[in-house]
């Protein structure tokens, strides 16, 4: 994989085919989880370790099976990565595990995963696969993120509140206080605070592009090609 094969799998992952904000999959643990900035970056990270592991796995075997079973195959893979990473979780880090509950092996039928292994990795190498399906999960891990931040910050007035339940009782001096006494708003940590905030950024991602394609085009209106060169319009 060249390193220009690299950087378009990852800016296609994280940015411009973001699982999240562009393509809307996976709305449920999107809306349900992000709660909080950890819940949100739990998940996420579950689901891009088994985004690249199910990559990995199927890239090899797609030459190998019939396409009237494929889905089926891909499905009970997928599942058994699940099943692993929910162990892993239920024996390190329980008390998340139990905050999680249902949505860890939800993952199985995560449209976001079964989409990129049907889109991409049964198409491509095992590389380019793991690397596809790893930033898929990283561009979905950051908008749970960023959404969970904005709602713990109106809901609670805090970050990283739960952060023990990842990393342990030592870390509960890492919640960060953003607003001092603040009473909470409650509609920010409800399922209508979850649509607000997601339209939000999408409406924010929309911006940026609408942006950055007006300076595109503004850069190349401002020179006309003269023979072999450019020259500056005039005006």
């Amino acid at each position: 994989m060249s390193p220009q094969e690299f950087k378009d799998i990852f800016y296609n992952g994280v940015w411009k085919q973001n699982t999240g904000v562009v393509q809307l999959l996976g709305l449920c643990p999107i809306l349900a989880v992000s709660s909080t900035v950890v819940n949100g970056v739990s998940l996420g990270l579950a689901t891009a370790l088994v985004m690249a592991l199910s990559g990995a796995a199927i890239s090899p075997i797609r030459n190998y099976v019939p396409n009237e079973i494929r889905i089926p195959v891909f499905i009970l893979i997928i599942a058994v990565l699940v099943t692993v990473v929910q162990y892993l979780m239920n024996a390190y880090m329980y008390s998340l595990y139990v905050v999680l509950g249902i949505f860890i092996p939800l993952i199985v039928t995560n449209c976001i995963v079964l989409q990129r292994i049907e889109a991409f990795a049964s198409k491509n190498p095992v590389s380019a696969s793991a690397l596809d399906g790893f930033t898929m999960g990283l561009g979905l891990t950051a908008v749970l993120a960023i959404l969970g931040g904005m709602r713990e910050i109106v809901g609670h007035g805090t970050l990283l509140s739960g952060i023990d339940l990842a990393l342990g009782e030592t870390t509960k001096d890492w919640v960060i206080h953003v607003i001092p006494n603040y009473h909470g708003f409650l509609l920010a940590i409800l399922p209508p605070g979850a649509f607000i905030g997601l339209g939000c950024l999408i409406a924010g991602k929309n911006w940026l592009n609408l942006r950055k394609e007006r300076k595109v085009r503004g850069s190349s209106a401002g020179v006309m090609p003269v023979d072999s060169g450019y020259a500056p319009s005039a005006h």
